[in-house]
């Protein structure tokens, strides 16, 4: 009977086959270094009951008012799906309008309220905040945006 059906475990090397470390996955630096910047945001965002993801839209149409669903989507990197909800919370919260655009009733216009506005004013002070926690120097934070861009095929930061 083979030693595995006797109740002994196969023997397996622990040593893991070269390139197969955690350490050494980008993707899991990536992953790791995502949750933390999220954890951070968290309990700022908390005070004015938004989501990272409701934020981060929320930068996007502060920056460009009046964005069809598909250039959001594009701009923020998130699918419909995901979107969408994020969109009917942050209209529910009064934040947000949805309207058809003219020129194309197909498409669906994002537009920020004055109650929008008034929370950009608000908020303002967040990413100095986050970025004063980051232990990064400015050049160091710079070459990190402009290695991610490059990585995620987007322009580079100026």
């Amino acid at each position: 009977m083979p030693a595995s059906r006797q109740g002994k475990a196969p023997s397996i090397s622990m040593t893991p086959p070269e390139g197969m470390k955690l350490e050494d996955q980008l993707c899991f630096s990536l992953y790791a270094a995502s949750r933390e910047i999220t954890k951070r945001y968290k309990p700022m965002l908390d005070r004015f009951g938004l989501t990272y993801t409701q934020y981060i839209t929320m930068l996007a149409l502060w920056e460009r008012n009046d964005l069809v669903i598909r250039d959001l989507c594009r701009i923020l990197m998130l699918d419909y799906g995901t979107l969408s909800p994020v969109l009917k919370k942050l209209e529910d919260k009064g934040l947000v309008k949805r309207r058809r655009a003219e020129d194309d009733e197909r498409k669906t216009v994002i537009s920020v309220t004055d109650a929008g506005m008034e929370l950009r004013d608000r908020t303002s002070y967040i990413p100095a905040w986050i970025t004063d926690g980051v232990r990064l120097s400015r050049e160091e934070r710079t070459e990190l945006r402009r290695l991610l861009c490059r990585f995620l095929g987007q322009e580079e930061p100026n």
